[in-house]
């Protein structure tokens, strides 16, 4: 006789128990040279950065000897940029070339590439392209000539002295790429007037005067001196 099986109609089957997964970390093993290698990458890609933003961006330049007075004094620190556009008359630049000095020096642009600059060193005032400058920055007029006004360095400076000079007056035409500089303490001042300086090569200025940092109670921003037409 076959026996019947229990069976309850409408019953739900049993749920099948769900055993959570166990996910076993794994651990990464330890490679010293490859911690190594990624710590001097790092290192390398912040020192390529600070280059950069040292001799691009901007550098920490201090004033040494009284050829920029009243604007700048010595020990003063000012921050310079080779960011800031192209050079133009009244900028602030500092300057630095081995033919003329091992040190940068701090001077004033008077004229650009292509301009004309005539000092009248009788009534001490500086005139581009005909123009007569007004210079409120400067410590006293222009009287000292230094070499400029010698015949032996007329040829230096391409002057022409049946047209460029008088008694008291030079004029000379500035090359191009080039830069005429002077301090604004102009009695005390090694610039472009004395031969061993002469006209400036573009390539030789480190950058512009932007901002003094130190000293804290004349601190501020100096870039953007123009000159003006008297």
């Amino acid at each position: 006789m076959r026996k019947k099986g229990k069976h309850i109609e409408g019953g739900a089957e049993p749920a099948a128990v769900e055993v959570p997964a166990v996910q076993e970390a794994e651990e990464e093993s330890f490679d010293p040279l490859k911690d190594a290698y990624e710590w001097i990458h790092c290192i390398i890609v912040a020192v390529i950065v600070c280059v950069l933003l040292f001799v691009l961006a901007a550098r920490v330049i201090d004033v040494v000897g009284p050829s920029m007075l009243p604007t700048l004094e010595e020990g003063d620190k000012v921050i310079i940029t080779r960011l800031a556009g192209g050079y133009e008359q009244g900028d602030i630049v500092v300057l630095k070339a081995e033919e003329f000095k091992k040190e940068p020096i701090v001077k004033r642009i008077v004229a650009t590439g292509g301009q004309k600059l005539t000092i009248d060193f009788a009534e001490g005032t500086l005139s581009v392209d005909g123009n007569v400058m007004e210079e409120p920055y400067i410590m006293e007029r222009t009287i000292d000539r230094y070499d400029i006004m010698d015949p032996l360095y007329y040829d230096v400076y391409g002057i022409d002295p049946d047209k460029d000079v008088t008694a008291d007056s030079v004029t000379v035409t500035v090359p191009e790429g080039h830069l005429f500089v002077m301090g604004d303490n102009r009695n005390n001042s090694s610039d472009s007037r004395v031969n061993s300086i002469g006209y400036i090569d573009e390539r030789d200025v480190m950058g512009k005067v932007v901002f003094r940092m130190y000293p804290f109670d004349r601190i501020g921003a100096i870039y953007g001196v123009e000159q003006g037409n008297g």
